[in-house]
């Protein structure tokens, strides 16, 4: 059986289908994914805040729009960063995220998105790339997101408060005062 290194060093001469060297890199997926995903930059077009018929919970929902430079199309800006963007949401959606009902025994206070978990929730159909986030390890997310190929995003969380607009807040810059 080969070790992990072997199978790494066979691994970096492997060549794309244009004869050029595939590049390795030692940062997990997911780091690309938040890098990419964080730079991508967005207009908020609509948000609907609504409190459930229980009157404790909330539902949020925000329709977004990807910004593209004059001379980009807006469906080559969605290429290359809808992964990152969607991934970006439901990581925020995942850090803040906690324990529902029954759901705190796979809880770990300690615990991160990966890019398994991603994959798993993340479907594509006419509407677009879509994540589905219910719950993950332990973690009531309750996040929808869709992204689409003209850029237009629509976002909503259930049962979260109003957590959506802090990250959108977040990913575009603002700072929140935090009590001391």
């Amino acid at each position: 059986m080969q070790s992990h290194d072997d199978k790494m060093s066979q691994l970096r001469y492997l060549r794309a289908a244009n004869g050029e060297p595939l590049q390795m890199t030692d940062q997990p997926a997911e780091y690309s994914l938040l890098e990419t995903g964080t730079l991508v930059d967005f207009d908020i077009i609509n948000k609907d805040i609504q409190l459930a018929p229980d009157k404790e919970n909330v539902f949020v929902k925000v329709d977004l729009q990807i910004k593209a430079e004059d001379d980009e199309d807006p469906e080559d800006v969605v290429e290359w960063c809808a992964f990152g963007f969607i991934f970006v949401i439901a990581t925020l959606s995942f850090s803040d995220a906690r324990p529902r009902g029954h759901s705190d025994i796979d809880y770990a206070e300690e615990d991160q998105l990966y890019l398994a978990d991603f994959i798993e929730n993340l479907t594509f159909g006419t509407g677009g790339l879509k994540f589905h986030g219910d719950y993950v390890r332990g973690r009531s997310l309750k996040t929808d997101v869709v992204v689409r190929t003209d850029g237009s995003v629509m976002i909503s969380t259930w049962g979260r408060g109003e957590s959506l607009l802090r990250w959108l807040d977040k990913l575009k810059g603002k700072k929140h005062l935090k009590s001391i």
